[in-house]
């Protein structure tokens, strides 16, 4: 029994050793990270070892208010003070830049063309720089957060910055009042979000199928990725990567919006190396959820008045479940 738990004690001194000798090593840098465990090669750390391995990091482990959440609808507040998102896009299209970093796939708009967003929880206007998509290997999992325990098949993230304060969205991230991020949900239809379609039409999503690759798209409509509500969720959280750092509002939609089946196969197909490496799935690229340690989650949705947008109230059943053609489409 003794030899027994000399050996449990030397391989858990073994361990801790490896993490230290990580941390000193010149490999610790801000892409030394992964939603997943490699197939093969040396150690990354996945979402549990975040806040170990990187001491600018710590946030990850040891932040009290961290995203993604589980939101429970029972104890939401509403708050007669939220009012509808404005979005500015000065009436013209944009341009952007997609890439599979392969972590995700990114939009990054160019500059030229600016998209601001004002209302809802924010006193700052906040400037649009990316978005991102999370997606899941199957459609019963993929978003980050997630709505009575109940996972999505994906969440597109519309990551905006404070150009009011700060001058860059590398400044915001690490400062107060930094950061909105817009949040909604996807899942699987017959049907395509017309701003979707032109990212993951088969001719769009094959050209960054590997790691690092990219394609410009121009002549999109920002507008046109929002579903048809004014009824949204917030709360105070941080971004979902490294390092972490609490200085993002959430704003997450009330109601979703959908790709096609094919599309979601697409999207499965992208790698997350290059093409001379082992190929391995960018899906389910998501955090976990985090405890919500007491923040208070705030919607603008009146479950005492019927009809205004979604007829549901707080003790219904989600009707997220109906197909884009069902008569409400409603995340509540």
């Amino acid at each position: 029994m003794e030899i027994v738990w000399e050996v449990l004690f030397l391989l858990q001194a073994n361990f801790i050793v490896c993490i230290s000798a990580q941390q000193n090593s010149p490999k610790i840098h801000e892409g030394w990270w992964a939603y997943k465990e490699v197939v093969q090669g040396s150690f990354v750390p996945v979402p549990s070892f975040w806040g170990l391995v990187n001491s600018a990091w710590n946030l990850c482990s040891v932040g009290k208010r961290q995203s993604p959440v589980n939101i429970e609808t029972s104890h939401m507040i509403f708050d007669p003070f939220l009012t509808p998102l404005r979005i500015n896009t000065g009436g013209r299209k944009v341009s952007g830049t997609m890439y599979n970093t392969g972590r995700h796939v990114s939009l990054r708009l160019d500059k030229e063309h600016l998209v601001n967003i004002s209302g809802g929880p924010m006193t700052y206007s906040h400037r649009l720089e990316e978005i991102r998509l999370h997606f899941g290997s199957e459609d019963s999992q993929g978003s980050e957060h997630l709505l009575n325990g109940q996972a999505f098949s994906g969440e597109v993230q519309l990551i905006h910055y404070n150009h009011e304060l700060y001058t860059n969205v590398t400044e915001a991230a690490k400062s107060p009042n930094g950061l909105v991020v817009v949040s909604i949900f996807i899942k699987v239809s017959d049907s395509s979000n017309p701003f979707l379609n032109r990212m993951l039409n088969r001719d769009t999503i094959t050209r960054i199928t590997y790691k690092n690759d990219a394609y410009l798209l121009q002549g999109l409509n920002i507008e046109e990725l929002y579903p048809e509500t004014s009824s949204f969720i917030t709360y105070d959280g941080s971004m979902t990567i490294p390092p972490c750092y609490e200085t993002a509002s959430w704003i997450i939609m009330n109601k979703p919006v959908y790709i096609t089946r094919m599309q979601m196969h697409s999207l499965r197909l992208l790698s997350q190396n290059q093409p001379s490496q082992i190929f391995l799935s960018m899906s389910d690229n998501f955090r976990p959820v985090q405890p919500l340690n007491n923040r208070c989650i705030r919607t603008n949705i009146n479950f005492s008045l019927q009809g205004k947008d979604c007829p549901n109230n707080r003790a219904q059943k989600l009707q997220y479940r109906g197909e884009a053609s069902a008569p409400c489409n409603c995340i509540l």
